[in-house]
C-alpha cells in the first residue's frame, strides 16, 4: 500500500491465537478497532475517547470487508497501516493493511460515518476533526 498516513506496529500474543497457533480472525477485526481508535488519538491529535465521550460524536463502521492472505504467529510483529481512500461530508472510506515480514497478511476496505451520538444519524465531521482529515490527506497528496 501506498501513500499510507498512520502506521504502527503490533505484537501477535497468545490471547490473539486459536488452538492451532495462528491468529483467531476475529482477533483480526480487534487489532483494526485499536488501530483506528490510536490514528485519531496519536496520528489526527483528535482524542478518540473525548470523541465519543463528551464531544458525544460516533464514528461506527457502516461497511467492513476483509481479505486474509497468511496466517499470522504468536511472536509475529504485524505492520498496521491505514490510508484515506476517500473523505465525504459525513464519511470516510479507508483502506487498512497488516504485514509481517513476509507480506501482507490481511487486507481491510473499511467506511466509517460520523454521527452524533444523541441521534444515532449522519453528520458533517467536526471541524478540527474534517482539518485533521484534511491535514492527513494533504501529507500524502502534496
Amino acid at each position: 500500500m501506498t501513500n499510507f498516513v498512520f502506521e504502527r506496529r503490533e505484537l501477535v500474543r497468545f490471547g490473539h491465537c486459536d488452538p492451532a497457533g495462528i491468529v483467531f480472525y476475529p482477533r483480526y477485526f480487534e487489532m483494526l478497532n485499536a488501530l483506528v481508535e490510536d490514528w485519531f488519538t496519536q496520528g489526527l491529535q483528535v482524542d478518540y475517547a473525548q470523541l465519543l465521550g463528551p464531544r458525544r460524536v460516533g464514528m461506527p463502521s457502516v461497511h467492513l470487508s476483509a481479505d486474509f492472505q497468511r496466517v499470522s504467529r504468536m511472536g509475529d510483529w504485524l505492520t498496521q497501516r491505514i490510508q484515506i481512500v476517500k473523505l465525504g461530508r459525513t464519511s470516510l472510506s479507508l483502506a487498512i493493511e497488516f504485514a509481517g515480514t513476509d507480506g501482507l497478511r490481511v487486507r481491510f476496505a473499511q467506511v466509517l460515518v460520523c454521527t452524533s451520538l444523541l441521534t444515532h444519524k449522519p453528520t458533517p465531521f467536526p471541524d478540527d476533526l474534517r482539518e485533521a482529515l484534511n491535514r492527513a490527506l494533504g501529507a500524502v497528496n502534496p
